[in-house]
């Protein structure tokens, strides 16, 4: 069973009074009103009894019965169908909360498919500024399709912020799994958030040329100003997920740069070591006349010249940048 998470009638910019579902379309039809109803996952039998009352078109009942994969804006003779995602987070996974809005001459209603930020705070917005409130139901589209864009914004600073501290990560310290499996999660984040967002720069189009006996022509400022704001945020979405791939290839290079690093010490090692064991083992085959065998000085000669070999190969390493 769905819940009713508010329901009224305003004229003339101001609240006349809660009402119930079954109480919508007699408020409705009087002239100068409109109703603005909030449900939260309601049921088929609801959605019917809207649509008895509103006579909202059958398919626009049947899309609100589904799940879609992306928001879209459908018109039924002079009603609008709206599709929206609002993101939010839970166990730290990215989510987006569908939302339906039937609009029409008298009547807005919002059925939300999920726990996301409450419309509650559109409604007192909108009921602050009785001047703007006035206009009606396209006004109060408005302010819905607006809020829906402003909850991208926080959920973008918060990526923002997780992927600035994981590129200081990388950029202090070795890259390792975690740190990769993370900026890569994040990506998608972004990416999935730029897949919602970016068709309500098409809705926002369409409502300023939409010719509807409930949107005045003054109001197309205002879904214009909505179009503004997604593709800010499309822009920032963009930038972060340049942001979050190249932090995985700088911290890819810098850990290939310092496995080279550490190779080059052990190949530069490896070298010093090798210059001892070539003369030891040469002076192990236990030749009988073998040169310097016989010399009283030859052992002491033989480390000399090991001592001078590895140092001088180990300052030549130094110089290079090997060691």
């Amino acid at each position: 069973m769905g819940r009713v998470v508010a329901a009224a009638v305003y004229s003339a910019g101001k609240k006349v009074t809660n009402i119930t579902l079954d109480e919508g379309a007699a408020w409705a039809a009087k002239p100068g009103h409109f109703v603005w109803i909030g449900l939260e996952e309601p049921n088929a039998e609801e959605l019917a009894n809207l649509q008895r009352q509103f006579n909202l078109h059958e398919l626009a009942i049947e899309d609100a019965l589904e799940k879609h994969s992306r928001p879209k804006l459908e018109t039924f003779g002079d009603a609008l169908f709206i599709v929206t995602y609002s993101p939010i987070r839970e166990d730290g996974k990215l989510k987006f909360i569908e939302t339906h809005i039937f609009a029409g001459n008298g009547y807005i209603i919002t059925a939300r498919n999920g726990h996301s930020a409450s419309y509650a705070h559109v409604r007192q917005r909108c009921e602050a500024r009785p001047l703007l409130l006035e206009h009606g139901e396209d006004f109060v589209l408005y302010a819905i399709l607006d809020f829906v864009i402003e909850n991208y914004q926080p959920m973008g600073e918060a990526i923002h912020a997780e992927i600035d501290e994981l590129e200081h990560n990388v950029m202090c310290g070795s890259l390792n799994e975690c740190d990769i499996q993370n900026l890569h999660g994040l990506r998608r984040d972004v990416l999935r958030l730029r897949r919602y967002a970016a068709p309500m720069v098409e809705i926002g189009e369409e409502l300023q040329r939409l010719s509807f006996p409930f949107i005045d022509k003054n109001m197309r400022p205002y879904f214009r100003d909505v179009q503004i704001h997604v593709k800010r945020q499309l822009e920032d979405l963009t930038t972060l997920a340049e942001i979050a791939s190249q932090t995985i290839e700088v911290g890819v290079l810098l850990e290939a740069s310092r496995q080279s690093v550490v190779q080059r010490k052990f190949a530069a090692w490896a070298a010093i070591l090798a210059f001892p064991t070539a003369i030891a083992g040469i002076y192990g085959m236990n030749f009988q006349d073998m040169p310097e065998l016989s010399w009283h000085y030859g052992y002491f000669g033989v480390l000399g010249v090991i001592t001078v070999g590895c140092v001088s190969l180990w300052a030549s390493f130094k110089k290079s940048g090997w060691l």
